[in-house]
């Protein structure tokens, strides 16, 4: 079987493309070449992607990873879950109602 993108066949490359891990990689790529815009642009000059890479890794990458990872946690979170039961009004935006006993 050949690597080369031209003969893989299509449904592995789209496979590839819907990968967590390829999104993430995308995700991460668009953060570099942000922070190397921002740079060069403070700098008066371009900074080239290996000084901005290494820059972002250094400054950036654990806050942006974590903050990427709870964002994502929040969105894969059920609305009601036994930790987070759903309102007694059964109204999602209810005010919780406090026991009268």
């Amino acid at each position: 079987m050949s690597l080369h993108p031209s003969t893989e066949p299509g449904s592995s490359r789209e496979f590839v493309k819907q990968s967590s891990l390829y999104q993430e990689f995308l995700a991460e790529r668009e953060e570099i070449l942000r922070h190397k815009w921002l740079e060069s642009e403070r700098l008066g000059y371009d900074i080239g992607f290996e000084r901005a890479l290494l820059d972002w890794i250094r400054k950036h990458r654990d806050g942006w990873r974590a903050h990427r990872r709870a964002l994502l946690q929040h969105q894969t979170t059920p609305l009601h879950s036994p930790g987070n039961p759903r309102p007694p009004s059964g109204d999602f935006f209810a005010a919780p109602q406090k026991n009268k006993n």
